[in-house]
Parts: C-alpha cells; structure tokens; sequence
C-alpha cells in the first residue's frame, strides 16, 4: 500500500475537493493517460487494484507511471463509541483527486492495448474517467485558450464602451 513515511500532522482536517485541477492536468511521462471527470478520494488500495489490472493487461510491455500519491490520513473512531473523546486514529490513506487530474499515465505500447487497460483500471476506480491521448490534451488545451481570449477581448469592448 502507499503511504507518506513521515507525515508533519497525524490528523487532518477533511477540507473541500471544489474546482477543477490546477496542477497534473497534462501529459508529462507517457502517451496515454486516465483523466478523473469527478472530484473523490481514491484509497491507496484502489490505486494499488487500478495498477494491477493494468500491468497484468500489458505483461511487461510499456511502461506505467502513478501520478496521485494518496497523502491525507482519514481517521474513524471505533464502532459503539459515545460521542466525544477527541478525534479517532488514522485508519487509511487517500489522495484528494479533482477534475481534470491525470491519474495514471501509460508508453510503450499501443493505444489500443493502453485504452483496454485503462478501461480495466477504471473499474477498479470509484470515480468517472477518460481515457486521454497527448492529441486530446492539446486539443482541450487550446479550446481552453481561446476561451480565456475570447473572455479578455469580452472585457475589453466592455471597458472601452464605459
């Protein structure tokens, strides 16, 4: 299983998963890649169960990279206990995913191969994703310029009309 080795707090407050990645929204290893479409925490075993599927699928052709690091400790206070007593003890570790955050990456093969393999990894996965090649990312990538220009020269004609 995945966990830090050392963590600065033992507990953590839950905080929010609102908005959309900001960072590990691209391709940075491999040629393909898994995209989470909703916020959730994924479990260090699910991340462990998602890269077993996919290895076993690719029997040690192409290469596979883990792009979430599950480092927020849940706690849970034992079953029957009355309320109170302080905060429960760690009992799992999770990494906070949002959307647009590119989980797994994947090179070395073919993307038929790669796109079967992530598809069985998703279901290992309790959130919605995407298969992603550099090719889409590009494309969401510029989309996503335009917009912003388009946005800008919107405020502009407005500021020069006051």
């Amino acid at each position: 299983m995945l966990m830090p080795k050392r963590v600065k707090y033992r507990r953590v407050h839950r905080g929010r998963m609102k908005g959309k990645a900001a960072r590990g929204n691209t391709l940075a290893y491999g040629d393909f890649g898994l995209m989470a479409m909703e916020p959730c925490w994924i479990k260090s075993n699910q991340i462990e169960a998602a890269r077993i599927s996919m290895t076993r699928f690719i029997r040690r052709g192409g290469n596979v990279w883990i792009k979430i690091f599950p480092d927020k400790p849940v706690t849970e206070k034992p079953a029957e206990t009355r309320m109170g007593s302080g905060k429960g003890s760690p009992e799992y570790w999770v990494a906070v995913v949002k959307p647009g955050r590119i989980m797994f990456e994947m090179d070395g093969v073919s993307e038929e191969q790669a796109r079967e393999a992530m598809r069985l990894a998703m279901h290992k996965l309790p959130v919605r994703c995407k298969f992603v090649t550099k090719k889409i990312i590009e494309e969401m990538q510029a989309k996503k310029a335009e917009e912003k220009a388009a946005a800008k020269q919107a405020r502009e004609e407005k500021a020069a009309k006051i």
